[in-house]
């Protein structure tokens, strides 16, 4: 069975057997197709995430409880 992966190391994004450069600092909201991928969730979203950093999204889960 083949997995398709999609993962950020370092400056480059891959998805299956292709690779890219980064577009965002932290790896947040970094697009793909219709979709941005969230690092915390390690999964896509339909739309950008509110937050502008990781660190405020881990600030907002630690006041909340959850996303």
């Amino acid at each position: 069975m083949l997995l398709w992966r999609f993962s950020i190391q370092g400056n480059t994004v891959s998805h299956g057997n292709k690779k890219r450069r980064k577009l965002t600092g932290k790896g947040c909201n970094e697009p793909f197709k219709s979709r941005f991928w969230c690092p915390k969730r390690q999964w896509f979203r339909k739309e950008m995430c509110p937050f502008v950093n990781r660190n405020e999204c881990e600030s907002f889960e630690q006041m909340c409880g959850c996303l």
